[in-house]
């Protein structure tokens, strides 16, 4: 894996950022993006910033997007993975009650933001036969009562399908990520019987890892049940 190349959205923590660390030790080349510049240039300083381009990025505005692969495309000369990360929360209160400012701004980056980091990202992932990691949720494969998260993370599991339909042929290869509770900065109090975010970074690294004729097309990861 020498010298490959792995975009990262939403690097700056949690699962972004325990990632970045994984594929780090494991030789990759690294374009991390986040809102957050000071952990991102705290991370960078820590990986070893000569492997390292960091991209304050809004993932909703799509010539921020451009310009981030422009940039990696000048410091690294390709793109051989991308892990579309970037996500955030809703708010209490079901259907019914939630707050549906934070809707828009949860959507927005949840769906839409994957869609532009994807549009970004593919011309240069056509070239390498790259590969395409989504952070979908465990929440995006069951029901949960007035979950505008989980419709969120459905749609992400729809966009990887469908992905992974566009892109047959081609020799690229697509991966939902889809982590059940994960103890990470998305959670105000950390959550009992919890995974921990390098769980999620050895799942991606797996993904990554396998020959060119394997396409590991989903990992769904739950924590264990507690012992009675």
């Amino acid at each position: 894996m020498q010298h490959r190349v792995l975009m990262i959205t939403g690097a700056s923590s949690g699962i972004g950022a325990a990632t970045a660390r994984a594929a780090s030790r494991e030789g990759y080349k690294l374009i991390l993006a986040a809102r957050s510049t000071d952990k991102l240039t705290a991370l960078a300083q820590e990986l070893g910033p000569e492997n390292v381009l960091t991209c304050a990025l809004d993932v909703t505005d799509m010539a921020q997007q451009q310009a981030m692969v422009d940039q990696a495309l000048e410091t690294f000369g390709r793109i051989d993975a991308v892990f579309a990360n970037a996500g955030r929360g809703g708010s209490p209160g079901g259907f019914s009650g939630a707050d549906h400012d934070a809707w828009r701004e949860m959507i927005l980056t949840n769906i839409y933001g994957v869609g532009l980091t994807l549009q970004a990202c593919l011309p240069a992932l056509k070239r390498s036969k790259g590969h395409v990691l989504l952070t979908g949720s465990a929440a995006g494969r069951t029901t949960i009562p007035g979950s505008m998260y989980s419709a969120t993370k459905w749609a992400v599991t729809g966009i990887g399908y469908n992905l992974r339909e566009e892109l047959r042929g081609t020799g690229m290869r697509v991966t939902l990520i889809e982590p059940g509770m994960v103890d990470t900065p998305f959670f105000d109090k950390p959550p009992e019987h919890a995974l921990e975010d390098r769980d999620i970074a050895n799942a991606v690294i797996y993904a990554l890892s396998q020959p060119p004729h394997v396409d590991v097309n989903e990992i769904l990861i739950r924590p264990t049940p507690p012992t009675d």
